[in-house]
């Protein structure tokens, strides 16, 4: 870029410079000289930390207005503020859509409302409409609201119904995989904490039953999860429980429905199945304890060997009573119904 400042106002703005106390105001004056020195947008921002973009709307309001004008507070370029009902429509159109990216909606506010604000500018923005920057949370893209609901009130007939010795189960399988899985930790500002990790994709496969009422767990380990570890599972429980009905919650597996297990639920009727709503893991109590297991197990856990991890793993479920209060007040029957959201990418 060529030399554009006379050098009256080349020595105005370094005396302005010498004389500013307020960083954010010597960045815009250090643009204007840099840039008249016959630096462009992109080497300015990279020395002042800052984005091109930024540095091009203080160099053209500069040009338009003068320094007075560059030095306002909130500058934003063109026109300063957004009016109320503006900032409403804003507001309704950053929940319907998805923004990663600040300058995605610094370009949309500008093409809509022909308001140019800088990056930071609308990262203020976002923070005054009590928007934060975070992960979205993944749900089933297929999850039907109406089924989760009326799944509920089936569940809380069946617990009216039931007689005093009828069981309520919640069944489902993980598979831990041998692994450390980074989770949040309370680490020294300014510090980065390294984890060892593992090379190796071994895991194991865990079926299991929760019983919601007495706060318990019967697992079983086996190659795969599938209709023959389904029906040793229930065999455990029918054993562990002679009496009463066996009501036994889970997802909409195929091997659930497989000829094999419907041969089996013929001839031991005291096995009650009922089927969760599709793509409602939300609804499936078991998830929880999987969760919890993991946060014990894995989350920042680092194992070797694999021995001593499945030993581990084991060891959690034959001494969950250890757990037993944390377990009681997660796996409460408070459940949530996952709404299918619509939002825009962009």
């Amino acid at each position: 870029m060529k030399s554009f400042l006379k050098d009256n106002d080349r020595d105005y703005l370094r005396l302005q410079h010498r004389q500013m106390s307020e960083r954010r105001y010597a960045d815009r004056i250090k643009a204007i000289l840099y840039l008249d020195k016959g630096d462009d947008y992109t080497e300015v921002a990279e020395r002042l930390v800052l984005d091109a973009e930024t540095i091009r709307n203080y160099h053209q309001q500069y040009e338009k207005s003068g320094i007075e004008d560059l030095l306002k507070d909130d500058y934003t370029g063109k026109q300063c503020y957004l009016n109320e009902q503006q900032l409403k429509e804003l507001d309704e159109h950053a929940q319907a859509h998805l923004y990663t990216d600040s300058k995605e909606l610094a370009d949309y506010i500008e093409k809509t409302y022909g308001v140019i604000y800088t990056q930071d500018a609308v990262k203020k923005l976002l923070h005054r409409l009590d928007f934060v920057y975070k992960k979205p949370k993944l749900v089933p893209g297929k999850a039907n609201a109406v089924k989760q609901e009326e799944f509920i009130q089936q569940y809380e007939q069946l617990k009216k119904e039931k007689k005093p010795e009828d069981k309520i189960f919640f069944m489902d399988g993980v598979h831990p995989m041998h692994n450390v899985q980074p989770a949040y930790g309370w680490i020294k500002k300014g510090e980065e904490k390294a984890l060892k990790s593992n090379t190796g994709r071994q895991r194991i496969n865990i079926n299991g039953a929760y019983n919601i009422e007495e706060h318990s767990v019967t697992i079983r380990e086996d190659e795969s999860i599938n209709a023959q570890s389904t029906i040793a599972l229930f065999e455990q429980l029918l054993q562990k429980h002679p009496l009463g009905t066996l009501n036994i919650i889970h997802d909409n597996a195929r091997y659930y429905r497989c000829n094999l297990i419907t041969e089996f639920l013929k001839t031991h009727p005291r096995i009650a199945p009922k089927y969760l709503p599709s793509y409602s893991p939300n609804l499936n109590l078991i998830e929880r304890l999987w969760g919890f297991f993991k946060s014990k197990i894995t989350h920042n856990h680092y194992y070797e060997k694999f021995a001593d991890f499945k030993k581990a793993s084991m060891s959690f479920f034959e001494n969950i009573e250890d757990y037993r209060k944390e377990l009681k007040s997660l796996m409460t029957e408070n459940f949530h119904i996952i709404p299918v959201p619509v939002i825009n990418s962009s």
